[in-house]
């Protein structure tokens, strides 16, 4: 296949633009200059254009993250294999996210810094360390704080 074209971020606005003007022919022309390849056989007009407007948008902006297109994937690896897909919800706690946990009828209230957590004025090294601190028992700092959900929960109870 010929070189995959390459669009400058002053050009994208004009390049958008145009794309609802193009012949399907011309859609499929740019399909090919931009991914490499033929476009699928029975793509429709309108999803042939979303395809070269997000290919033109993901030179100039860049692709997805690494951990999203692992997810979607595996996604794809579920869906070909008959399996139920499965997307576990992750909250991600950024440095200050404060996070309240009540625990027998007192509330604790934990900071997230860089590589750790600080509660009650002593820093610990994750939240799992806090966790056992307030319940004395091993726990999953995260699975404690309600920052992900047991694997039970996860899957609806089916495993």
């Amino acid at each position: 296949m010929k070189k995959i074209a390459r669009i400058q971020e002053g050009h994208l606005t004009t390049e958008l633009a145009v794309l609802p003007k193009l012949a399907i022919a011309d859609l499929k022309k740019r399909w090919r200059l931009l991914y490499g390849r033929e476009p699928p056989q029975r793509i429709s007009r309108d999803l042939l254009m979303r395809g070269v407007a997000y290919r033109l948008q993901e030179q100039v902006f860049g692709g997805l993250k690494p951990a999203i297109r692992r997810l979607l994937e595996r996604l794809g690896e579920d869906l070909a294999a008959g399996r139920p897909m499965r997307m576990a919800a992750r909250r991600k706690q950024g440095s200050g996210t404060v996070l309240i946990r009540e625990w027998r009828g007192t509330s604790h209230r934990v900071t997230v810094v860089d590589h750790g957590a600080i509660y009650r004025g002593k820093r610990y090294g994750s939240l799992s360390e806090v966790a056992r601190v307030i319940t004395g028992t091993r726990w999953s700092g995260p699975l404690f704080f309600g920052l992900r959900s047991s694997a039970k929960e996860a899957t609806n109870g089916t495993r």
